[in-house]
């Protein structure tokens, strides 16, 4: 009886909370069911439960918990009125209904083992649909065995880097070379794992991978081939040939960043660059951007020789991708349902840049957009030294958007690239309806000096 005065008096028990009947507690303390009988009378007399006919014993709703201490406070920041950050699909076009109806077929036809210990590579169903749909979509060249699924992006990069049994440990394989703009998270995460990044610099065609030759130690270099990211833009093929041809001369690698590849707006996808050389690219993507961040999968195309060493670390390192989810995927893919989400998302995703560069255009004439054809994001050029004030504004109008300066590399020097100011602006991240008043709120924030 004191223990359940307290729960309550503590808020522990809140009211309106169901009790187990007095013959299960009774068997779960040991006691005599007459005791437990007994001890629930008496609180039902003083007033701390109820007890009905049919309806089992509550904590009564007059038993208000005593006032708790001083509430902690949260230390992430309030929600902004309008949201327009890069890297984030419409969260609200998640397709459930297709999702649900894939899963229900997906586990109606799992065999029994699914649902047992899984296997570090990934289940095979959805290794095979991934080989075929990759090889279709993104012109790459796999067959299932060489497909190790992870749980994004970042788990990839953990895998390859991270730790002292890592398949491309700092100690041994050297420095990275990374576009010159990327995201710091990535950067942060290289970095924790004692990898030194070598920026390369970007112009209108991309990294500027030429730049390898002069860095002698570095053997492995991370790019975004489709989409740079976030300036905009594919590698030019005489560079998609030259990073190749590089990392054959090397014996090194190319790590294939396919963040968002599917989403081309002027012309075809741009092919993956694994394409030109299975055993010297490793192909990364996820289904992030695509259908959703929370579903945590994302695969690993990889050169033959690499597949056991990455087993090797998943296997006693990593926690796996969710089996069910896998095989949902699998699923979604087979029947078709993720190409025609995809395709629909790309008419969606085109729209909204459409219109975001029309109100530009009209509200803000002297902004440049650029990075347009691919995509969830566009960046906004503005005048030398006005980035910070643009935040600033932005900020004071609740509108979430980032900087260009936040993604360039601290390591590049001036004089490799010219420092730029702009904005990284997501055009996919509203839902429908609140995505016209964003664009009033970002035209406002840009509006032409008088």
């Amino acid at each position: 009886m004191a223990a359940l005065r307290e729960a309550i008096r503590s808020g522990r028990l809140a009211p309106g909370a169901r009790l187990p009947p007095y013959r299960t507690l009774a068997a779960d303390l040991g006691i005599a069911r007459n005791t437990a009988a007994d001890a629930y009378a008496e609180l039902v007399a003083e007033g701390w439960l109820t007890a009905r006919q049919g309806s089992g014993t509550a904590v009564a709703d007059r038993a208000e918990p005593a006032p708790a201490g001083r509430a902690r406070r949260s230390s992430r920041p309030p929600s902004p009125v309008h949201d327009l950050r890069q890297g984030r699909p419409d969260a609200a076009a998640f397709p459930r209904t297709a999702w649900l109806a894939a899963g229900r077929r997906a586990l109606t036809a799992a065999p029994g083992e699914a649902f047992g210990p899984g296997d570090p590579q990934g289940r095979g169903e959805l290794r095979r649909a991934l080989a075929d749909y990759l090889a279709r979509a993104r012109g790459v060249r796999t067959d299932p065995e060489r497909i190790v699924i992870c749980s994004g992006f970042a788990h990839a990069l953990r895998l390859l880097f991270d730790g002292p049994r890592a398949v491309l440990p700092a100690r041994t394989a050297g420095p990275l070379a990374v576009e010159g703009y990327g995201l710091a998270f990535h950067r942060g995460l290289l970095a924790s794992a004692g990898v030194t990044g070598v920026p390369l610099p970007l112009d209108e065609h991309g990294a500027r991978v030429g730049a390898l030759a002069q860095h002698r130690e570095v053997r492995t270099v991370l790019l975004t081939p489709a989409h740079q990211f976030p300036t905009g833009g594919p590698l030019h093929a005489g560079r998609r040939a030259a990073v190749v041809d590089w990392a054959r001369g090397r014996g090194g690698l190319v790590l294939e960043d396919d963040y968002d590849g599917e989403f081309r707006y002027d012309r075809q996808p741009v092919g993956a660059l694994q394409g030109l050389d299975p055993e010297r690219v490793v192909y990364l993507g996820t289904a992030s951007k695509s259908l959703s961040p929370a579903l945590r999968l994302g695969w690993m195309v990889l050169p033959d020789h690499l597949v056991d060493r990455v087993l090797a670390v998943k296997g006693e390192r990593e926690g796996w991708a969710s089996a069910l989810d896998q095989l949902t995927l699998a699923e979604f893919i087979d029947s078709g349902g993720y190409d025609r989400h995809v395709r629909r998302m790309r008419r969606r995703y085109r729209d909204r840049r459409d219109r975001l560069v029309g109100a530009l255009a009209e509200r803000a004439p002297h902004v440049e957009v650029t990075g347009i054809a691919a995509g969830l994001h566009a960046v906004l050029r503005l005048a030398p030294g006005t980035e910070r004030s643009a935040l600033a504004a932005a900020a004071h109008r609740g509108l979430a958007v980032d900087g260009l300066a936040d993604f360039r590399h601290p390591q590049l020097a001036p004089e490799a690239m010219p420092v730029t100011d702009g904005l990284v602006v997501g055009y996919a991240t509203p839902p429908d309806h609140a995505y016209p008043a964003a664009l009033e709120a970002l035209c406002a924030v840009l509006r032409p000096p008088l």
